[in-house]
C-alpha cells in the first residue's frame, strides 16, 4: 500500500498538511510527484510569464533537494493529470492520492475531474485557514475587507505550535518509478527559489530588534526602502506556508511587536480574502464584481498601453515601476496601487489589460490576488474603495519616494535631477534640462497625458456606466 503526494502550489515540507496527510494514508510509503500540465503552463495565467515558470522549475529542483536528502526523490511527469496519475496510481499500486486544497475555477475543474477517476483526498489550503472557515452562514463570501477580517479573528489564532514539522527522513521512492528530467535550474536574480530561501526571508524580515517588521506599518508603503518582506513569490508557490507567516506574526504580536506585526497580518488577510473572494464569486476573473460598472466605455488606446508597459509615460514614479517590473518581475505593492490606477483611470484603459499584463510579467503572479488587487484600484470590486478615488502619481512619487531614489535607480536618464524636480522633470527650465542631460521630449518622453484630463474624463465614465445600469 502506498500513497501519492501530488504536488501543485505547495512546494515543501514543512507545514504540509498533504505530505502528513499522504504519509498516513501509505502507510509510511508515499511518492512525491509534480504535474507539469500543458493546460496550466499555457493558460492565458501563465502565457509569456517565463519568469513564473522558470521560478516553479527552480522550486522543483529545490525540493527535490530537500527530498533527497531524507531519502526520497520527487517524480516530475508531463502530461494531464487525470492521464499521470493514473499511470502512476497503476503502477505503484497506490490507494490514495493526496493533494493541497486550491481555490481557482481551474483548479477545481481539474480536481474534480481527477475525483472523478481516482482516490482523491483534498487537504488544507493555500490560505491560512480554508476558504469555508470565514464564510458566512450561506456559503457566501464577504465583499468587505473589514467584515471578513472581524470573521477571521473570530477564530482561534494560528501558533507555531500548530505547524506540521517536516518529516527527518522519508521512504525511498520505488526504483522503477520512472520520471521525467527535472527541469534546468535558471537562477533569478533576486528570488533564488525553494523553502529555504523563504525561510531565511521569513527570519530576516521578523527576527531582531532592528527586523523590517517592527516598523513595517510606517515603511511598507516606502519604495526607496527595503520595508516588505518579498515573501509574495514563495507564497505564490507554497514554498513557504501561508500558516507558517501568520503563526510568525501572531506570536510576534503577543510579545509585544505591535503595530508592524498586526499591520502585516492583516497584508496576509488580504490573501486570504482575495482566495475566498474567488471561491464564492469566481466570475470576478471575467467580469466586474461590481454590477452597475460593467459598462464603462474604456479608450483602449494601443499608443498610450505601450508606453505604460515600457515605461515611457513621462511620469517618472510610473515608469520606474513598470522598469523594475520588466527588469525583475517584481514591483512593490504601493506601486503597483499607483501603475494600475494610472492605467485604469487617467488613460481610461480596462483594468483587464493590465490584469493580464501583470500575469505575464510577475514572478508572484496569482489569480486572486492579482484580479482583486486591480479590481480595488478600480473601484470595481468587492471592497468599499470609491470608484472616484484616482491616485496622482506625482503626490504619490513624493510622498513614498521623496528623494527619488527609486526612480533613480529604474529611470537612469533622471539620475542627476534634484529632489525638488525628480517628480516633475518638465518643470526644470530647457537651459537646466540640457545640463542635466535629460530634455523633456528627447532623452525622457514628454507625459502622455494631462493628470486633470484624464481624471476627469474616467469620473465621467465610470458615473454613466452607474447611470446605466441602474
Amino acid at each position: 500500500m502506498s500513497a501519492i503526494w501530488w504536488i501543485r502550489r505547495d512546494l515543501r515540507i514543512d507545514d504540509s498538511a498533504a505530505l502528513a496527510t499522504a504519509l498516513r494514508l501509505g502507510a509510511g510509503s508515499v511518492v512525491p510527484v509534480f504535474v507539469l500540465d500543458p493546460d496550466v503552463l499555457e493558460s492565458r495565467y501563465h502565457t509569456s510569464a517565463e519568469r513564473r515558470v522558470q521560478f516553479l522549475r527552480n522550486g522543483l529542483s529545490a525540493l527535490d533537494g530537500e527530498l533527497r536528502r531524507r531519502g526520497s526523490r520527487l517524480v516530475v511527469r508531463r502530461g494531464s493529470p487525470v492521464k499521470v496519475l493514473s499511470e502512476l496510481a497503476a503502477t505503484l499500486g497506490a490507494t490514495s492520492i493526496v493533494a493541497e486544497r486550491d481555490y481557482s475555477p481551474f483548479a477545481k475543474r481539474r480536481d474534480a475531474e481527477v475525483g472523478q477517476a481516482l482516490p482523491l483526498h483534498l487537504v488544507g489550503s493555500t490560505s491560512i485557514r480554508p476558504a469555508s472557515d470565514t464564510t458566512k452562514t450561506d456559503g457566501s463570501g464577504y465583499a468587505v475587507f473589514g467584515a471578513f477580517r472581524r470573521a477571521w479573528m473570530t477564530l482561534s489564532p494560528i501558533v507555531e505550535a500548530e505547524l506540521v514539522p517536516a518529516p527527518l527522513e522519508l521512504p525511498p521512492i520505488p526504483e522503477h518509478t520512472r520520471g521525467d528530467e527535472l527541469p534546468a535550474i535558471q537562477e533569478l536574480p533576486g528570488f533564488p527559489a525553494g523553502p529555504a530561501e523563504a525561510q531565511r526571508r521569513l527570519d530576516a524580515f521578523t527576527q531582531g530588534v532592528h527586523a523590517p517588521i517592527r516598523s513595517y506599518h510606517d515603511d511598507r508603503d516606502r519604495m526607496d526602502q527595503d520595508g516588505t518582506s518579498t515573501l509574495s513569490p514563495y507564497l505564490r508557490f507554497g514554498m513557504i506556508s501561508a500558516r507558517t507567516a501568520a503563526a510568525r506574526a501572531t506570536r510576534l504580536l503577543a510579545e509585544g511587536v505591535g503595530a508592524g506585526a498586526g499591520r502585516w497580518l492583516d497584508e496576509l488577510l488580504w490573501r486570504d480574502f482575495y482566495l475566498q473572494i474567488l471561491e464564492t464569486s469566481p466570475d470576478v476573473l471575467r467580469i466586474e464584481f461590481n454590477k452597475g460598472l460593467r459598462d464603462i466605455r474604456w479608450r483602449n488606446d494601443p499608443s498610450e498601453i505601450a508606453a505604460w508597459q515600457q515605461g515611457r509615460t513621462g511620469y517618472p514614479v510610473i515608469d520606474a515601476a513598470m522598469r523594475q517590473l520588466a527588469a525583475t518581475g517584481w514591483m512593490h505593492n504601493r506601486a503597483r496601487m499607483i501603475v494600475a490606477s494610472f492605467l485604469v483611470k487617467h488613460l481610461l484603459v480596462d483594468w483587464r489589460v493590465g490584469e493580464s499584463w501583470f500575469m505575464q510579467q510577475l514572478i508572484d503572479g496569482d489569480p486572486a490576488s492579482n484580479n482583486g488587487g486591480w479590481q480595488w484600484v478600480a473601484g470595481t470590486g468587492t471592497d468599499a474603495a470609491p470608484y472616484f478615488r484616482v491616485f496622482n502619481p506625482i503626490l504619490q512619487g513624493k510622498k513614498f519616494d521623496p528623494d527619488g531614489a527609486f526612480i533613480r535607480k529604474w529611470v537612469p536618464e533622471l539620475r542627476d535631477v534634484s529632489p525638488r524636480f525628480i517628480h516633475e522633470p518638465w518643470a526644470l527650465t530647457p537651459l537646466e534640462q540640457s545640463s542635466l542631460g535629460v530634455r523633456v521630449g528627447a532623452e525622457y518622453p514628454e507625459r502622455i497625458v494631462d493628470l486633470g484630463v484624464g481624471r476627469d474624463r474616467a469620473l465621467e465614465a465610470f458615473a454613466a456606466s452607474r447611470a446605466r445600469t441602474r
